[in-house]
């Protein structure tokens, strides 16, 4: 299964419903909360090009994107193959 990681929030819809399909595809992910700021969320901003908002997906080092970036691949068909590799 491939890796992925996922950065969060505490209280944050989007990172909800983004779990909630990671979990109905039955993949595990690394959470990594970044509530608090610090290097974490640097890292994060710097892996997303930028991005600041959450939550920010990575399947295997590839960034996916955000909540709607990750429904739309799934709705593509392009999410499941992914979580195949």
């Amino acid at each position: 299964m491939a890796k992925i990681e996922i950065y969060t929030k505490a209280f944050c819809p989007y990172c909800t419903r983004a779990k909630g399909l990671l979990r109905a595809k039955g993949a595990d992910f690394e959470e990594t909360d970044i509530s608090m700021g610090g290097p974490k969320r640097e890292e994060m901003i710097q892996r997303a090009n930028g991005r600041t908002t959450v939550p920010q997906i990575f399947i295997d080092g590839r960034h996916i994107g955000g909540s709607d970036d990750l429904a739309a691949l799934d709705r593509q068909g392009g999410l499941d193959p992914l979580l195949a590799a």
